[in-house]
This record gives C-alpha cells, sequence and structure tokens, in this order.
C-alpha cells in the first residue's frame, strides 16, 4: 500500500514565526515535536492497516519491540536507503493526491508541509528493512 500523512501546515506557520523572531529554542523544540508527531502519525496508520487486516496481533507489547519493528510489514520512506530515490514521490502524489490533505510535492520532490511524510508500505511477513545500493 502506499500512504501520506501530514500534521498540517498552521504548525510549519508557527516554526516559522519563531525562526523569524530568532527564537532558536522554541523553534528547534517546535519543529522536532512536529516532525515526530508526523512520524507518529504515519506509524499510528500503519497500525491501524495492520489491525484491519487481522496481523496487528503480533504487534509487540513495549515501545522498545515496536522500535526494533518486531512487528509484520515495513514502511518505506523515500529518500532513504530501502527507497533513494526521491523522484519516485511523483508515482506516489499522483495515485494519492495528497494535495486533497494539504500536501504539495516541490520541483524538488520534497513534501509541503515539512511535517508530513509518504512510504510504501508492505505486510509481508518476510519484509525487512534493507539498503537499495
Amino acid at each position: 500500500g502506499l500512504q501520506v500523512v501530514t500534521v498540517g501546515s498552521k504548525i510549519g506557520e508557527a516554526t516559522a514565526k519563531l525562526f523569524e523572531s530568532d527564537s532558536y529554542r522554541e523553534y528547534l523544540e517546535l519543529h522536532g515535536l512536529s516532525v515526530q508527531l508526523a512520524e507518529a502519525l504515519a506509524e499510528y496508520w500503519h497500525a491501524r492497516v495492520r489491525a484491519e487486516l487481522a496481523i496487528g496481533g503480533s504487534d509487540p507489547a513495549s515501545m522498545e519491540g515496536m522500535f526494533r519493528t518486531e512487528y509484520q510489514g515495513c514502511r518505506y520512506s523515500l529518500g532513504y536507503p530501502a527507497c533513494p530515490d526521491l523522484e519516485d514521490r511523483a508515482k506516489i502524489a499522483d495515485l494519492l493526491r495528497p494535495e486533497r490533505i494539504g500536501v504539495h510535492l516541490s520541483e524538488e520532490f520534497q513534501l509541503h508541509p515539512e511535517q508530513s511524510t509518504d512510504a510504501i508500505v508492505i505486510h509481508h511477513p518476510a519484509a525487512t528493512y534493507f539498503n537499495a545500493r
């Protein structure tokens, strides 16, 4: 499957205002929190899909197990070692139309707002993380 999630543009506007006002500590804290919220939202939807596919029952009980991805399936994000080519984001955008939730793709294949993620989600039991190159 494919997914795109975002925490929206308002948090990006708030971080930009903090940066412009030289409030760097607050900027870094809010920016870091918002990026982690986007990742958490992506993982939430990944878990929801596992539950709907009736494969979520084997999810680990501990956060450590979740961090070690001790569950069935993987979420491969574009730009990382398993899917290094950011240009492939255009294909995902064509299929999912992320502008419906306020996400746009730049000419450099970056997602805007920045606090957004996209991924290819595989639920096969043998799915694992790997480097493509």
